[in-house]
């Protein structure tokens, strides 16, 4: 055979193979590595839905996730049983885990799998955001969990009873037990290793049926818009608390001292943005509300003289009232004491001396202008009675009158200003 035969033969099978690839739709992979709250169903409801629109064959999540909120979860959840493209879940790198609600959204993936050294289950539920939960409520919330993950398994074809148990008996599985169980469909070591199972694997949408062909497919990476990693950083409880006090701070301080603008510009933009994180945080609203009592007492130390038992309140409340703002059981993120600690004792610092300072700088009297020229101690240019004369005040000559005779050369105080004449009177040796 020619050289000339075997270098067609060789472009042929290049362009085969590239019109192959291009006939294969792609695939998209996003990454969830925090907790399940409104800002990371946003993201991955937003991606499945864009992987839909752009025609890829499927959609995988990578997670590693300590669970988060049920209604989050439950969105989650609902966009992935209506999917009209294959889902994959895959609990991944090793060292992560798919608890509590990320047990739901991994049995509801069209392919489950899990990477070695991870771990799934303990999906009982906690009371969030309004304390400790009463017996009757407990068990309601309990068994609507319950039932919701059985009908998710049954139509994922998983073990309904593992699932029911990883409810009511917060059971774990590791990756080597979760397959055992029948709770995944495969461990891969690595996302390389993933698609090669994955490669010809069939899968029932409601669309229909869909084979998988992700050998030779492009993997499109999705990461979260501006928008979102500026929600998810809100969505930190030291971050939305830090903001708040910031903003109280920086208004406060333009309502006591109106004109300086740049801190009610401040304060403004932070307490909105921290308002704006309560939405997306479990808040408990004694604890807001021990804050707000905190920031009364500062103000009120300012105005009464309680020898700092109003402060050591204030502090008391404000310490108080942060650690029980945000009311996120374990294993959720919650406020850190070295952010609660140093931020409530500068918003005391604040309060007490910093505008306390400005308050009593703006009760002294003016000294300049109209109004700082009275009381002011001059001496007579000339002789000054009640209609005329001339007085040296201030640095400045000014025309005077006084309802009483004064020499030239005598000490005098002013008294009143009428217009541009100035009524003294003789000061007292």
């Amino acid at each position: 055979m020619s050289r000339r035969w075997l270098y067609l033969m060789f472009l042929g099978l290049l362009i085969g193979h590239g019109l192959a690839s291009e006939t294969i739709p792609p695939i998209h992979i996003l990454t969830v590595d925090d907790v399940i709250n409104p800002v990371s169903a946003e993201y991955i409801t937003e991606s499945l839905k864009g992987a839909m629109q752009r025609g890829a064959q499927a959609l995988i999540i990578q997670l590693d996730t300590p669970g988060g909120l049920d209604k989050s979860m439950r969105l989650i959840i609902k966009e992935m049983l209506n999917s009209s493209i294959p889902i994959i879940v895959y609990v991944a790198p090793s060292g992560s885990r798919a608890a509590s609600a990320g047990t739901f959204i991994t049995l509801a993936a069209h392919v489950a799998a899990m990477a070695p050294g991870t771990n799934i289950g303990a999906a009982h539920p906690v009371a969030v955001g309004s304390g400790e939960m009463g017996k009757e409520m407990a068990e309601k919330v309990t068994n609507d969990a319950a039932a919701y993950i059985k009908s998710i398994a049954e139509q994922r074809g998983r073990n309904v009873e593992w699932a029911e148990k990883a409810v009511r008996e917060s059971v774990s599985a590791s990756e080597t037990e979760a397959l055992q169980q029948k709770l995944i469909d495969l461990i891969a070591p690595d996302l390389n290793d993933l698609l090669k199972q994955l490669n010809g694997r069939k899968v029932v949408t409601p669309a229909g049926e869909r084979t998988l062909q992700t050998v030779g497919a492009a993997l499109q990476r999705v990461e979260m818009s501006l928008r979102q990693r500026l929600l998810s950083m809100l969505a930190d409880p030291n971050v939305a608390y830090m903001l708040l006090m910031l903003g109280a701070a920086g208004l406060f301080f333009e309502i006591s001292t109106p004109g300086v603008v740049l801190p009610g510009v401040i304060g403004g933009i932070s307490l909105l943005l921290g308002l704006y994180a309560l939405q997306l945080l479990p808040v408990n609203y004694a604890g807001l509300a021990l804050i707000v009592l905190a920031i009364i007492l500062f103000i009120a130390e300012i105005k009464v003289t309680s020898y700092g038992a109003l402060t050591i309140g204030g502090i008391i409340a404000m310490i108080l009232g942060s650690l029980m703002l945000f009311d996120a059981p374990p294993p959720l993120p919650g406020l850190s004491l070295w952010v609660v600690v140093p931020s409530t004792l500068l918003v005391a610092a604040f309060f007490v001396f910093l505008v306390g300072a400005a308050l009593k700088t703006l009760s002294q009297p003016p000294y300049s202008g109209r109004e700082g020229l009275l009381q002011k101690v001059g001496v007579a240019l000339t002789p000054i009675d009640q209609k005329q004369g001339k007085v040296f005040v201030a640095g400045e000559r000014w025309d005077a009158h006084s309802e009483a005779p004064i020499p030239q050369g005598a000490e005098v105080e002013v008294v009143q200003m009428d217009g541009m004449t100035l009524r003294v009177k003789q000061k007292a040796r």
